[in-house]
């Protein structure tokens, strides 16, 4: 019951497909006429089984201590059959795995219950709005020729705020070319991890669920700045789509330098800016300041587990492994040894 209040308006951008591993960073995405989406081709769905090494890994050092960073990539195609004997060798001898940073709330049984009225309604705009009144009309009409394509008979997600309309348009768009998440290798490499007895070292920050109730009653009345969330999944949507085969082949080959083309922040910074920076977070500094909390969490685990182990072993999505302001990066900065896969 707790999971549905994790908390909620957290939900939105945890659950929702990723597409920031996109476009070339050093570009901004182009407007492009709504006649023009009509004339693309639906691409052809993926159905790929083979079993795929995934990117080499990361290495942290300091002195003969060394932390093993593996970066998982998605959308994939269904069905890939994925195995790296490297990964397994590595854990094989690794004393302790750090999880992804993350964020969550346990308000206890109860208390999830009398919540669970305030998360009705939470996904439709304020005030009976609907996309058509929100967004710029080239926007609109670019919105209403991707749902055609991807998602013809949901209606009620003209009702629905820009953050989760995007959300609902790439997770049909994805299902529609035959792509998934990124689960079934994430899966594999938690099965290694129990197998091999290591310890396991969460970086989870707890959010304080004392107001919950006022912040869900906030979020239901208040309108977000989400509309750049929404455009900026449009924009790219259908490249993404088509491309989705030859940059998920790029992980699976670790072909770093062609990953590092992919426009790894835009889409999630836009659509995590709209809902952590309005203002109704401004008296909660734990959800205001929750991607910082989690970042120098998950940064303290990792030197700790530096300096105890000779071994250690970590998976981050690879957006965050190759951020330049992400927690690698910041390891670097304070002295630390980074060699990437070759």
């Amino acid at each position: 019951m707790s999971k549905l209040v994790v908390p909620a308006l957290c939900l939105c951008l945890w659950s929702a497909p990723s597409w920031g591993q996109s476009a070339d960073p050093s570009t901004q995405p182009e407007a492009v006429a709504a006649e023009a989406v009509d004339a693309q081709p639906v691409p052809e769905q993926i159905h790929v089984v083979a079993q795929r090494p995934g990117p080499g890994m990361w290495k942290v050092s300091k002195g003969d201590h060394v932390l093993w960073v593996f970066g998982t990539y998605s959308p994939l195609p269904k069905n890939v059959e994925w195995r790296s004997r490297q990964v397994e060798a590595v854990i094989g001898r690794s004393q302790e795995y750090l999880a992804p940073p993350g964020a969550s709330a346990n308000p206890g049984l109860f208390k999830s219950i009398t919540l669970l009225p305030y998360m009705i309604g939470m996904r439709k705009n304020p005030d009976g709005h609907q996309l058509r009144d929100l967004m710029p009309p080239e926007d609109h009409a670019r919105w209403t020729a991707l749902k055609a394509k991807y998602m013809p008979d949901n209606e009620d997600v003209e009702r629905e705020r820009p953050l989760f309309a995007a959300q609902a348009l790439v997770r049909s768009a994805r299902l529609q070319a035959g792509l998934d998440s990124d689960y079934a290798v994430r899966k594999r490499v938690l099965e290694l991890v129990k197998n091999h007895k290591l310890k396991v070292t969460s970086s989870n920050v707890e959010l304080p669920m004392d107001n919950a109730r006022g912040l869900l009653k906030d979020f239901k009345k208040n309108s977000l700045k989400d509309v750049a969330c929404l455009s900026t999944t449009m924009a790219t949507l259908d490249s993404d789509i088509a491309e989705a085969s030859v940059r998920a082949a790029a992980w699976s080959k670790g072909n770093v330098e062609e990953i590092r083309k992919l426009n790894i922040a835009a889409r999630d910074e836009a659509c995590f800016d709209s809902l952590f920076d309005s203002a109704m977070f401004d008296k909660e500094p734990a959800f205001k300041n929750m991607k910082t909390n989690m970042r120098e969490k998950w940064l303290a685990s990792a030197e700790k587990a530096l300096a105890n182990n000779s071994s250690s072993f970590a998976m981050l999505p690879i957006k965050d492994v190759l951020d330049p302001k992400g927690v690698i990066a910041a390891l670097a900065a304070r002295g630390y040894t980074v060699e990437q896969p070759d």
